[in-house]
């Protein structure tokens, strides 16, 4: 057996729409489908890179008992071809940043996080290039 992808990353939501409208305008992820699951309680919507290939976030509202902030994951993180335009963007948008500035790696990748409307820890990741 071989695990060939990461399927989904599931986080713990308030408000399914609202996390929807953030993940996809901020953010930029496309939009897939919602659905109710079959304990009638809990309520998932898919999203999914622009191509729609990859891993998909699956954001969970309804889901009973408490969690940490951090409980929700740990962070989500997601590649981008340049992480100083996004942090701008982000930054200029009024969203909350985690630190405020860029981190850069010994192998040159470079990222920042920012907050998800549940206060979850999200990543703009530009990879180190390949020389």
């Amino acid at each position: 057996m071989a695990v060939r992808k990461l399927e989904h990353v599931g986080v713990m939501v308030s408000n399914l729409e609202d996390s929807i409208k953030f993940y996809t305008e901020v953010v930029g992820l496309k939009y897939l489908y919602t659905l109710t699951h079959n304990n009638g309680l809990i309520r998932l919507g898919f999203l999914s890179g622009a191509d729609g290939q990859e891993s998909e976030v699956e954001l969970i509202e309804g889901y009973p008992g408490e969690l940490s902030e951090e409980g929700r994951t740990h962070h989500l993180a997601f590649t981008v071809d340049d992480v100083e335009a996004e942090f701008e963007r982000i930054k200029g948008l009024g969203v909350p940043l985690k630190e405020t500035e860029i981190t850069t790696l010994s192998n040159g990748a470079r990222y920042f996080f920012f907050y998800g409307p549940d206060r979850e820890y999200l990543e703009m990741f530009q990879p180190a290039s390949k020389a």
